[in-house]
Order: structure tokens, then C-alpha cells, then sequence
């Protein structure tokens, strides 16, 4: 059975080669052997299931007298075969990841040439809504490792992963919701410390992936610009921040008109400034933002009272609490003070 599923020119030369054997003694050689590798290397090609080719290779053998010569030409034949069927697999996989690449390259990058047809070939349905997932902190085989668990648990055709930017990226469909947590659960568990994971908002078509990875990366940024200890990073969480910095002219006169006078105070505006980041990352509890300092409830109290001294701005007002925090973010970002 195996044997009538093998095209029939497969193997043309395989019984000469059998009945010289059984008649001079002679094993096959180097021709016969390259023209078996082929024939493996093209059984792969057509997808010949490698046990049927070798099936058919040993049914020919079984119509001749099993002498040594025979038995001994045989396993040169089966032996070159299959080197030959191994070595073609092994090209198309590499093949196969080479395209891979390429399309997940061109995908963030925005490049349209034939995507959307390419984008089937990979499970991508580019009319739907995906999510990016970007991760930093890279160790060495982390990628693989990760890229197996996720498609092992969601499949090749749900999930792409790939290296952009320094960034291990993941491209999932917005309806497959465990996806980013599965990614963000095997990151934690294989990257080096630091590591961080940045996520995009859905977004939909082939530019839409562009999108979301672009968000997701500059999620990790924000988050680096402003200090932040959270290990993931939603970019939807993020929004109000590019507002801020469209204006960047704007933004680096409240910093600027607001946060100068700090600069005049005794011991540097350093500890001034992280206070207030502390009393805002604890919604205006002091109580918290003393323990995350290190320093006692009145040292913040008496802080406060400087700022609002120096500045003219109170963190108790809520107006005046919304100008203050803003221009504190906006220092942050924009890195202030400046030379």
C-alpha cells in the first residue's frame, strides 16, 4: 500500500541498482547514491511521507535473493534516501522561517507589498483587530522557547513571534485574550531582571498592527521616562501622555513657569520633586507617600509646604494639584531641569 502512494519515477533506477548488486556484488555507487539523495530531497518536496518512501525502497528489495550484497546495497539506498528527504526538510524550514521573518519585519514596518496574501499563508486575518505585545530584557534562546510554549498552547496560525528592535514581539488576535497573558506569564519566568512588557491597544487592518506595536513600545518609553515600577505597561493606560508632549513648546513652559522657583531651594529641588511624584503616585495620601520615601509623614508635610512657598502652587487645591502634577510629568518626560 505504502509503495502504490510513491510516484512510480521516484525509485526508476533503485531495481538496477538491486539486481547488479545480486549479480556482481557490486554496492552502489557515488551517481546511484546522489541520484537516491535526490530522490529523497524530492519525496519531501511532493510530500511523500518518509516512511512510504522507505516502505517502497524495501518492498523492490523483497522480489530479489536477500544475499549480503543485496541486504548491504539496500541500506546504502535507504540510507541515502533518507539523508537526502532529511536535508530537504530541513532547507524548507528554513525557508519557512526566513519567509517568516520577512513578513513580520514588513508587517511592522508598514510595507504592503502583497501582506495581506502573505499574511494568509502565516493564520493572519488582517481585516480583524490584533494586539501587540512587545517584552525587553532578552536572554539568549528566550525567543524560541517562548515562541513554542505560546504556539503549542494557541497554535502556529494564532500567534506570531519575532525579534524587532531589540524587542521580542508578539502579534495575537484581539479576540484570543490570554494570549498577551501567557506571553507577559513565560517572560517573567525566562527573561533576565528589568524585564518589562509593553502593550498596545487593539487595533484593526494591516496598519493597525503597525499601530499597536508602535504604542507598545512607546509604552516601554514612557514608562523608563517616568520611573515607573509596574512590570506591564498598557499603552491605553498611557494616552494622556502624548497628549502632553504634541506641545512640546506648551508643555516646557508650565514645566518651565511652574517648577523653576524649586531650583532656588536649600538641598536642591531633587528631594522637593520626588515628593511630589510620591504624593501623587499615592493619590494624595502622605501617610503612603512617607513610607515610600523612607522619610517620616511631617518631612513630607513640611516639603509640601515648601513647594507651595516656592511656587505658588498647592497640592491640596485641586486646580492647583492638576497645573503642579502636570508639570511634574512633564518634567519627567522632558527630563527637566535642563543645561
Amino acid at each position: 500500500m505504502a509503495a502504490s502512494r510513491v510516484p512510480a519515477d521516484l525509485l526508476g533506477g533503485h531495481l538496477q541498482v538491486l539486481a547488479r548488486a545480486a549479480e556482481t556484488g557490486r554496492l552502489p555507487e557515488r551517481a546511484d547514491l546522489d541520484a537516491y539523495h535526490e530522490a529523497g530531497a524530492r519525496a519531501a518536496r511532493l510530500g511523500v511521507p518518509l516512511r512510504d518512501l522507505v516502505d517502497a525502497a524495501l518492498a523492490a528489495a523483497e522480489r530479489r535473493p536477500a544475499g549480503n550484497a543485496v541486504l548491504a546495497a539496500l541500506r546504502r539506498a535507504v540510507s541515502a534516501l533518507m539523508e537526502g528527504y532529511e536535508q530537504a526538510q530541513h532547507a524548507a524550514i528554513r525557508e519557512e522561517e526566513a519567509a517568516r521573518r520577512a513578513f513580520v519585519d514588513d508587517l511592522l514596518l508598514g510595507r504592503a507589498e502583497r501582506l495581506a496574501e502573505r499574511a494568509e499563508h502565516f493564520g493572519l486575518r488582517l481585516a480583524e483587530s490584533y494586539v501587540v505585545a512587545v517584552a525587553r530584557g532578552l536572554e539568549d534562546g528566550g525567543q524560541e522557547r517562548i515562541e513554542r510554549d505560546l504556539v503549542a498552547r494557541f497554535g502556529s496560525h494564532n500567534v506570531l513571534v519575532a525579534v524587532r528592535d531589540g524587542l521580542l514581539v508578539c502579534v495575537a488576535p484581539a479576540t484570543l485574550t490570554p494570549a498577551v497573558g501567557e506571553f507577559t506569564h513565560h517572560v517573567r519566568s525566562r527573561f533576565a531582571p528589568g524585564w518589562r512588557v509593553g502593550v498596545g491597544r487593539p487595533q484593526r487592518g494591516p496598519g493597525g498592527v503597525v499601530t499597536s506595536f508602535r504604542e507598545a513600545a512607546s509604552a516601554l518609553d514612557l514608562a523608563d521616562r517616568l520611573g515607573l515600577t509596574i512590570d506591564v505597561v498598557k499603552a491605553a493606560d498611557l494616552l494622556v501622555f502624548p497628549v502632553l508632549l504634541r506641545d512640546r513648546a506648551a508643555m516646557e513652559d508650565l514645566v518651565t513657569s511652574v517648577l523653576s522657583p524649586l531650583l532656588t531651594a536649600r538641598g536642591g529641588h531633587g528631594p522637593l520633586l520626588e515628593t511630589l511624584e510620591a504624593v501623587f503616585a499615592a493619590q494624595g495620601n502622605q501617610t503612603a507617600a512617607a513610607r515610600r520615601l523612607g522619610i517620616s509623614t511631617r518631612a513630607v508635610t513640611y516639603r509640601l509646604e515648601r513647594v507651595r512657598r516656592l511656587t505658588g502652587f498647592s497640592p491640596d487645591d485641586p486646580t492647583q494639584r492638576f497645573t503642579l502634577e502636570t508639570a511634574v510629568l512633564g518634567a519627567r518626560l522632558l527630563e527637566w531641569p535642563w543645561a
